[in-house]
């Protein structure tokens, strides 16, 4: 008997023994027989007696003879037509009303925008193809009305009954080395067979639920997507965002959330604006200006999500230890120099061995009471000795764990243990005495039964702790083409990981499906030309796709000779499909007809329709007419020629022309056509804005001689210029047309007024000005330009006379600083000395 896994469904959970219902199976579904040979009238010939002499001979003559011409109809439609193809057409429109049925909320609140939807299109399409959706436990196709279960990690379907099945499996295979202790108290997780995603045991799943989980058991609409309930999904968005999903129940993922909210940029500055709930994160592309980490600086990023980038500016900053100073990055201010402090301790012996610290250095590392090696004696001793040995025995435990040291306190490490003991091995069989620094290790192989229950794990010396099996597994997998490549274990094992390519009738369309479903999975549609020779007289067939069977009858046209010398443009009629008429009757329903009620023969080509092309009679278009009509006439255009002002074109309807010398193309106006009497609208040259005096002429407009009122640069004159000298003039010529010849009046920047001509643009900075400068201390002082100051070119630095008086005023303040240090120290001893003298006398009187 075949595993209940592997076994087919009761449909979709809705049948069930005894309840007198068989779903859409068995009996009740069962269509009625046909009333042809075996049917209708094998009853009647069985019930014998009355039931043979109701019905007369000649009617059931009549309706066997119906029965037959219908059936060789119906053979003759199957031969020579592409029924096929129009069963694949209306069940494509029928899968495209469904599909539109399915997203028409989602695109209403976007407007039409479908273009977030191709994932979930791609899901739901796979649905309607027989064999696309495949379980991967039991490798069957997850047919309409069985039970079906969704994982919510990679949206693989499989059937109820099998991922049940795995899932027990999967928790027995994971809580079988359970002990006592964790007996009842873990929740071991079951993966999903395809992406591994990881489920609780509670969330095993034991019903049979649409996609959107609100209808158990949902009914089988030939009008919605298979196990769909056709409510709108409203399962929640991923990433959260407080909306639900809009499309009717489905497969695969949600699409982005469609709705329409109002959001501020990152930096908040920018006013909020309707946007995507799917993409209402957005950028003003504006400084974002918020206070970076460093206190001083503002972030000068455009704006963006999170938190803002380190401050980027460069500054001196100095050391922890404050001797060196480098330019370092304003978002680290710390940073330690690679000195060593070498301060004096307090011990004054030694120095201080930190590289570069903040704070006091501490106390000396060897002042204070230190042990010996052993740790068992401490000594008191200056920092300029090292501590000795005790002389008593060490008393470390040493690496076995077990025996001490017995050596006298010593510097250094242990030495491994020598002693002689009675040790087991691993497995605990065999006992021997050896040093304990060895390791022991028998011969006995383990004859324990590995994890996966079938080998024994025949390693030397076990402990009992038994290494998962290495060998491999080897089993025959459900698609029964290959074994299982992965370890040898317990349970059923994985899907098999192939896949098989399953080909059109030409080979170059392929499609990929799990291993062994390429024995039941129907071929794809091939996209590809048929390459078959034709059967008519053309030399190519029509374009059509590579299919199985008997090509399409011939669409080309026909392109044979007519008495006319045309060619016919009807479709080809080599083979068209005529009705016999004529036959010879039947006798009876046993006598089959010898040829079908259609045949394909040869058709004569129709009269001659070609269209004969005709030119107008202004020479604007050729139409096609037919052969018989064809001759001038006009198509009401306008004429369209060039007029004499070599700028406008004859509007009167399409006429003759009569061809002149010089006129030889037919493009410039004859005397039939009209005069021009428009005005020139010839473009000006740049920056004219006066019309053309002429009417409308050919070749160019003469100059232009209007003046101009404008002013100067430094807008106090008015000045008068031609416009043909102004608009032909360039930039340097233009700058000393409109330039007033005075001193420009404007300030410069440090004060002074610019001693430039009236000028475009802005002044220029080189000022020329003489001021006063000084040095830092206040005592020197020259006169420099003003330009040279302002660039940082000149500075006045102060002189010896200054630093030594600044050195002076120094060494001042040095001498007060130690004269106060010495009073203070001359202080403390003083004050000792007393402190000593009181201390013996008291002891003194006491004794």
């Amino acid at each position: 008997m075949e595993a209940a896994w592997r076994q087919g469904g009761r449909g979709r959970g809705r049948a069930r023994p005894g309840d007198g219902l068989s779903g859409r199976s068995g009996a009740a579904a069962r269509p009625p027989a046909p009333k042809g040979r075996g049917g209708a009238c094998a009853p009647a010939a069985a019930s014998g007696g009355e039931g043979a002499g109701e019905l007369s001979s000649q009617r059931k003559f009549d309706e066997i003879k119906k029965a037959n011409q219908a059936a060789a109809k119906k053979l003759v439609e199957d031969q020579f037509s592409s029924s096929s193809e129009d069963d694949d057409e209306d069940a494509e429109v029928k899968q495209g009303k469904i599909l539109a049925k399915t997203f028409t909320i989602y695109t209403n609140q976007t407007d039409g925008d479908a273009s977030e939807l191709e994932r979930t299109r791609q899901y739901v399409n796979e649905a309607f193809q027989s064999g696309a959706m495949t379980c991967l436990i039991c490798i069957a196709s997850v047919k309409r009305n069985q039970a079906v279960w969704s994982c919510c990690g990679c949206f693989c379907i499989f059937h109820l009954v099998c991922i049940q099945k795995w899932a027990k499996d999967s928790l027995f295979l994971v809580s079988s080395p359970l002990t006592d202790d964790d007996f009842g108290k873990r929740d071991y997780p079951w993966p999903c067979p395809k992406c591994r995603f990881e489920y609780k045991r509670s969330e095993t799943p034991s019903r049979y639920y649409c996609y959107c989980g609100k209808v158990e058991n949902p009914p089988l609409d030939p009008w919605l997507v298979p196990h769909s309930c056709g409510q709108i999904c409203e399962r929640e968005f991923k990433p959260p965002c407080g909306h639900k999903c809009l499309l009717l129940c489905h497969p695969g993922p949600c699409p982005p959330c469609p709705k329409m909210v109002t959001t501020t940029c990152h930096c908040k500055k920018a006013k909020p604006v309707p946007r995507r709930c799917s993409a209402k994160e957005w950028s003003c592309h504006l400084p974002c200006g918020r206070l970076l980490l460093c206190g001083q600086h503002t972030c000068e990023n455009p704006c963006h999500a999170g938190n803002c980038q380190p401050c980027p500016r460069v500054s001196k900053q100095r050391c922890i230890c404050g001797r060196q100073t480098a330019e370092r990055l304003c978002a680290s201010p710390q940073w330690q120099c690679d000195q060593v402090c070498g301060k004096a301790l307090p011990c004054g012996n030694h120095t201080c061995e930190q590289v570069c610290h903040a704070g006091p250095c501490g106390d000396c590392p060897r002042s204070g009471k230190r042990s010996c090696p052993c740790g068992k004696s401490k000594f008191t001793l200056p920092c300029t000795e090292d501590v000795p040995t005790c002389g008593d025995s060490c008393d470390k435990v040493l690496e076995c764990g077990i025996h001490k040291c017995s050596q006298r306190c010593h510097r250094g490490p242990c030495e491994i243990c020598r002693q002689e003991v009675e040790k087991q091995c691993r497995c605990g069989k065999h006992t021997k005495r050896m040093p304990c620094h060895k390791p022991y290790l028998c011969e006995t192989k383990c004859t324990k039964i590995r994890d996966c229950q079938k080998h024994q794990c025949r390693r030397k010396c076990c402990s009992g702790n038994c290494p998962p099996c290495d060998q491999v597994c080897g089993r025959t997998l459900g698609c029964r083409n290959h074994k299982c490549p992965s370890g040898c274990h317990r349970g059923s094992c994985n899907p098999c990981p192939e896949t098989v390519d399953v080909k059109c009738n030409c080979g170059k369309t392929v499609i990929k499906v799990p291993c062994g479903r390429e024995r039941t999975i129907k071929p794809p549609k091939c996209k590809q030309l048929c390459s078959r020779p034709p059967t008519c007289h053309h030399p190519t067939q029509e374009k059509h796709y590579c299919h199985f069977g008997r090509c399409p009858p011939c669409r080309q046209p026909c392109q044979k000779t007519l008495a006319c010398g045309h060619l016919c443009p009807v479709s080809c009629h080599d083979e068209a499909l005529v009705k016999q008429t004529g036959l010879h009757q039947s006798a009876g329903p046993w006598e089959q007809p010898s040829e079908p009620a259609f045949i394909q023969t040869a058709l004569p080509c129709p009269p001659c329709q070609v269209p004969v092309p005709v030119e107008c009679l202004g020479q604007h278009e050729v139409s096609p007419l037919p052969c018989h009509s064809a001759g001038p006439y006009s198509c009401k255009r306008s004429c369209g020629r060039l007029l004499g002002c070599q700028n406008h074109t004859c509007m009167k309807e399409c006429h003759h022309v009569t061809k002149i010398n010089g006129n030889a193309d037919g493009k410039k106006a004859g005397p039939e056509c009209l005069q021009c009497e428009e005005e020139c609208t010839k473009p000006r040259p740049p920056g004219c804005s006066h019309r053309c005096v002429l009417p409308c002429h050919p070749g160019d407009c003469p100059s232009c001689l209007q003046m101009l009122k404008i002013k100067c640069h430094c807008k106090l004159s008015v000045l008068y210029i031609e416009c043909l000298k102004l608009t032909s003039a360039d930039l340097q010529e233009k700058d000393l047309l409109t330039s007033c010849k005075n001193q420009c009046p404007k300030e410069l920047p440090c004060g002074h007024r610019c001693k430039e001509i009236c000028h475009s643009g802005c002044c220029p900075l080189n000022c020329s000005q003489k001021v006063k400068l000084r040095c830092p201390c206040k005592r020197l002082k020259k006169e420099v330009q003003c330009s040279k100051i302002q660039e940082g070119q000149v500075s006045l630095e102060c002189d010896a006379l200054c630093k030594e008086m600044k050195r002076k005023a120094s060494e001042v303040l040095y001498l007060s600083v130690e004269l106060v240090e010495l009073v203070r120290s001359s202080l403390y001893s003083l004050l000792a000395s007393i402190i000593c003298v009181v201390v013996f006398k008291h002891k003194r009187g006491r004794s």
